[in-house]
C-alpha cells in the first residue's frame, strides 16, 4: 500500500522502518525547522552520530530527526556557537543524499541560501580531500551549491557569531576566503577548521 501510494508514510511508521532496516535518518519526513537552544541542537547532532558530541549519547536517548531539519534549525541561529558550526559540514558529508528540493525550498523561505551554500562548499572541499574521493557525494554537493547560487542573496551574512566591532569586521573582510566572499559571508571559516570529516 505504501509502494502504491495508497497509505501515507507517517513519521511513526518511517521511524519504525528506519530502525528495523537500519536505514539512514534521511528517510524520516522532515518537519519545519525548530528554534532549538545550543544544548538541544547538540543532542540532535549526537543522535545523528556526530563524533564531536558522542558523549551526549550516554546521557540519554534523543529521537533522531531528518538531517535536513537539523541543519536548517542550526542555520536559523543568528549566534550559533562555534562548536555547533563545526558540525554542519560533517552533517552534509555524512548525509549527502539529503532531500535537496526540500532543503533549498525551506532555506529560500528563510533567506538562508547563502549560509547553506557556504556550508555546502565547505563540505565539498572537505570531501574532495578524502581518499578515495566519493564522486557521487561530490557531485551531489556541487549540485546543491549550483542550485543555491541561482538565488544567492546580495546582503552580507555570517555563520555563527557576527563580528563584535568595526575592527573585527574589517579584519574578517580582509582575511576571509574566496568561498566566503562568493557567498557574501562575513566570517573566516576554512576547511582546516573542521576536524570531523572522515565519514
Amino acid at each position: 500500500m505504501l509502494e502504491n501510494g495508497k497509505r501515507r508514510l507517517t513519521k511513526t511508521l518511517a521511524r519504525r522502518v528506519m530502525n528495523v532496516f537500519g536505514m539512514p535518518a534521511t528517510v524520516l519526513p522532515p518537519s519545519s525547522p525548530a528554534r532549538w537552544d545550543a544544548q538541544k541542537l547538540a543532542q540532535q547532532l549526537a543522535a545523528l552520530d556526530y563524533p564531536g558530541f558522542a558523549y551526549l549519547q550516554a546521557r540519554g536517548r534523543t529521537e533522531k530527526r531528518n538531517p535536513a531539519e537539523v541543519l536548517l534549525s542550526a542555520l536559523t541561529d543568528e549566534h550559533l556557537e562555534a562548536r555547533l558550526v563545526e558540525a554542519l559540514p560533517w552533517l552534509l558529508l555524512r548525509y549527502w543524499n539529503i532531500d535537496q528540493g526540500w532543503l533549498v525550498e525551506q532555506a529560500k523561505v528563510r533567506d538562508l541560501q547563502n549560509r547553506l551554500g557556504f556550508v555546502a562548499t565547505l563540505a565539498r572541499r572537505l570531501g574532495e580531500k578524502a581518499d578515495p574521493v566519493n564522486v557521487d557525494r561530490t557531485q551531489a554537493l556541487s549540485k546543491l551549491e549550483a542550485t543555491l547560487s541561482m538565488s544567492k542573496l546580495a546582503k552580507e551574512d555570517t555563520l555563527g557569531k557576527p563580528p563584535q566591532s568595526a575592527a573585527e569586521r574589517n579584519w574578517v573582510l580582509e582575511n576571509r576566503t574566496e568561498d566566503a566572499k562568493n557567498w557574501n559571508m562575513l566570517n573566516n571559516w576554512r576547511p582546516e577548521h573542521f576536524q570531523y570529516v572522515d565519514v
